[in-house]
C-alpha cells in the first residue's frame, strides 16, 4: 500500500495505490491523517482510489473515519477515480452519499 498526496489549488488530493484491505489500514491511516491535518487550509479533499487494486470493509471505515476527520474543518470530500470492483464495494457501502464521486 502506497499512499502520496497534492495540495494543488485548494485541492487536497491523496492518492491510494495497492489493497485497501485490514493488512494495509493501520499504516495508511496514520500517514493520511497526518497529511490531513497538515493540510486543514485546503477547500476541497478528494480520495484518488484509481490506483486501488482491492478494497474490503477495512478500507470503507478507513475512509470514513477519515471523512469524520475533514468534515469537523467543514471542508467537503470527494472519491475519484473507482475502479469497477472498488466502486461495487464503496456502492454498496452508500459511500457516495456522503462522498460524492467526482
Amino acid at each position: 500500500m502506497n499512499i502520496k498526496f497534492k495540495n494543488q489549488l485548494e485541492t487536497l488530493t491523496l492518492y491510494v495505490y495497492g489493497e485497501l484491505d485490514e493488512y494495509s489500514s493501520s499504516n495508511v491511516k496514520n500517514i493520511m491523517d497526518k497529511v490531513i491535518l497538515s493540510n486543514t487550509n485546503c477547500k476541497k479533499v478528494v480520495f484518488d482510489l484509481s490506483g486501488v487494486t482491492f478494497m474490503d470493509s477495512t478500507g470503507i471505515g478507513l475512509l470514513i473515519g477519515r471523512y469524520k476527520i475533514v468534515k469537523k474543518f467543514n471542508i467537503p470530500v470527494y472519491i475519484s477515480g473507482t475502479t469497477l470492483a472498488t466502486e461495487k464495494v464503496l456502492q454498496l457501502a452508500g459511500i457516495f452519499s456522503i462522498m460524492p464521486k467526482l
